[in-house]
């Protein structure tokens, strides 16, 4: 509870965060609009931000980029939470078992190190160009932060604590559930945040080869027509969603640590 006596922050002081990052946003934007009245663009390579705003007006009002978007969605879900579920399991048992993790953490750096955007044409091939293709290649790219980040929380635990509960006859099972996830909770949150963007970028890729409908396919079919406000404002759509998802996990995160979060 605030303090009776305790002065009131002001509108600014309580959304300045919120506040700088739109003034940022807004000045980027009008730098952008302004570039054009100096430097004569060439249209075919570059549009103009009012265009893409209205392009990205019409395209939602058509409820192409809608449609675009809900198909995109399943593979996404399908990967992130896979690689989430998948990644977080791997990553404690690597940090918790020292031998797994000596065996696992030279594969695991690199497949990490391995381009795998350059293997996207190739899953394609196996796995075709649907859910199951795009949700593989989203997986790919997003499980690794939530492994490495989960085996550095794990080996971050306060070995008193683990102490403690193995003093008091606590099992294995309750080595887990009391002490190891609660620890290791903000790194998967942080990996959280890292990961959504590589799905993102696994999504863009999985529909760039071969497919026939998806935000990716938008944006490669408006680019091949030089339709570059909608190709742009599909990209913003994009760009939209990732500061969305990313701002819902940073919210879960100072609502499940607000000491672990500054003001």
């Amino acid at each position: 509870m605030q303090n009776a006596g305790a002065p009131r922050e002001s509108f600014l002081e309580r959304h300045r965060k919120v506040l700088l990052g739109l003034l940022a946003v807004l000045l980027f934007f009008a730098a952008w609009q302004a570039a054009f009245l100096v430097v004569p663009f060439n249209p075919l390579f570059i549009s103009k931000p009012n265009l893409i705003a209205k392009a990205f007006v019409d395209l939602i009002a058509d409820g192409d980029m809608l449609r675009d978007l809900g198909v995109s969605a399943m593979p996404f879900l399908y990967g992130f939470v896979s690689a989430a579920v998948v990644g977080i399991v791997v990553g404690i048992v690597m940090g918790w078992r020292v031998r797994v993790g000596y065996a696992l953490d030279p594969l695991m750096t690199v497949f990490y190190a391995t381009p795998l955007v350059a293997l996207a044409p190739l899953v394609i091939v196996f796995f075709g160009v649907g859910v199951s293709g795009k949700a593989i290649i989203i997986f790919s790219l997003s499980v690794f932060p939530f492994i490495f980040n989960a085996q550095a929380g794990v080996r971050a635990v306060d070995r008193l604590l683990i102490n403690v509960v193995r003093s008091l006859g606590g099992s294995e099972w309750d080595l887990y559930v009391k002490v190891i996830v609660p620890g290791v909770l903000p790194y998967i949150v942080a990996g959280a945040r890292i990961a959504v963007g590589r799905a993102l970028i696994g999504i863009l890729v999985g529909e760039f080869f071969a497919a026939s409908e998806g935000i990716g396919y938008a944006i490669a079919r408006f680019g091949d027509l030089f339709a570059l406000d909608k190709m742009f404002a599909c990209i913003l759509a994009i760009m939209v969603i990732a500061i969305v998802l990313t701002e819902g996990i940073r919210w879960a995160e100072r609502a499940a640590f607000p000491w672990r979060v500054g003001r």
